[in-house]
């Protein structure tokens, strides 16, 4: 059996685990906690998509070695037409083996998990407003491209365009382990269309990302050391905001930590949801209390403003979009726009799986 990328997919450890979850799911009482059996059955499911990835692979590789072997038996003249269809299956192969690649270093112990992301304006005023407003259609339209589901938890408006902070999740196989490569500032240079001078302006976004904490982490958290606050909701939205207390703001006074949830009609429903955002950011803070470098995990918590930014985006004079950590360039800035970060997340993921 193939070995992709260093033997990171052992096929016969998963095909081990995949024996015990279908033990698990054949008990009697496998569905008394259906959050917890859907759990493992979507589990089961993303471990055997992978076997059969890796399984397709190699049945791809052994077809072609067979027909590199017929083909030298046949005479030259005969050769042509089968060589141009083993560079055409080398080049699709050559495009799954980088696919492995980026998956393979998925491994941490959170990114299968749904993540949390977080956009908030920086240096700029409105125009880093309406900068938050844009990053978020943009990475909106790459959750599309990677089937991935987005829900908002809470947007706060800006005052004249666009908004100042928005918290939205992202659900779906390995949406932390993607999306952890952006966090960090980013920078927009662009000619403004709230100057009417029509001069260029710089202005810059933080986007913070945090793993969604599984309910079997203990993270414990004392009612003396919350405070809730309910409030009408705000910002986009249908004909039932503004009319109850539904929207819902967990402060944990002991550290300070914010989250708000407001996308529910039921205060309930929002209750639920801030305390499971709060209790991720505190088990990020807590992780990063374990690590040597706060930098390297939590950069999101860097000033938000010029010399932090891991990205670039300009508009004017030219169209570019460098990411400062992989020094990779884009020229085609509405793909960018338009969800197409893919590349710049897969060169920080084999940039820091080169560093161990």
């Amino acid at each position: 059996m193939l070995d992709t990328c260093g033997g990171i997919f052992d096929v016969d450890q998963q095909r081990i685990k995949i024996a015990e979850l279908e033990t698990k799911m054949a008990a009697t009482h496998f569905w008394d906690d259906v959050e917890a059996a859907q759990k493992t059955v979507t589990e089961a499911k993303q471990i055997k998509q992978s076997i059969a990835t890796i399984e397709g692979f190699q049945e791809k590789l052994d077809d072609l070695k067979v027909l590199y072997e017929l083909v030298g038996e046949l005479e030259e003249a005969e050769q042509e037409s089968h060589l141009q269809e083993i560079e055409s299956g080398l080049s699709v192969l050559k495009e799954d083996l980088d696919r492995l690649e980026i998956q393979s270093l998925l491994n941490g112990p959170h990114d299968i998990s749904n993540a949390i992301m977080s956009i908030h304006a920086g240096a700029g005023g409105t125009e880093s407003c309406d900068w938050a407003e844009m990053l978020l259609r943009m990475y909106t339209r790459w959750a599309e491209r990677n089937e991935l589901v987005v829900a908002l938890q809470d947007i706060q408006p800006g005052e004249e365009a666009g908004m100042s902070r928005v918290t939205f999740s992202l659900n779906g196989p390995y949406a932390y382990g993607y999306a952890k490569a952006e966090r960090g500032v980013h920078r927009l240079v662009r000619i403004s269309p709230f100057d009417s001078n029509a001069r260029r302006h710089t202005s810059f976004c933080a986007v913070d990302v945090i793993a969604e904490v599984d309910e079997e982490i203990d993270i414990e958290i004392k009612p003396d050391e919350l405070r809730v606050d309910t409030f009408r909701s705000s910002g986009k939205g249908g004909q039932h905001l503004n009319k109850t207390d539904s929207a819902v703001r967990m402060t944990h006074l002991p550290t300070g930590m914010v989250a708000v949830c407001q996308n529910e009609r039921s205060q309930i429903k929002n209750r639920a949801t801030a305390l499971k955002v709060l209790k991720s950011r505190l088990y990020e803070k807590m992780l990063d209390e374990k690590r040597s470098s706060m930098e390297q995990f939590y950069g999101g918590k860097t000033e938000i403003a010029w010399g932090n930014q891991i990205r670039s985006y300009v508009f004017q004079p030219y169209q570019l979009v460098t990411d400062l950590r992989t020094s990779l360039k884009i020229g085609n800035v509405q793909d960018v726009m338009d969800g197409g970060i893919e590349p710049f997340i897969n060169a920080w993921l084999l940039k820091k799986g080169e560093q161990g």
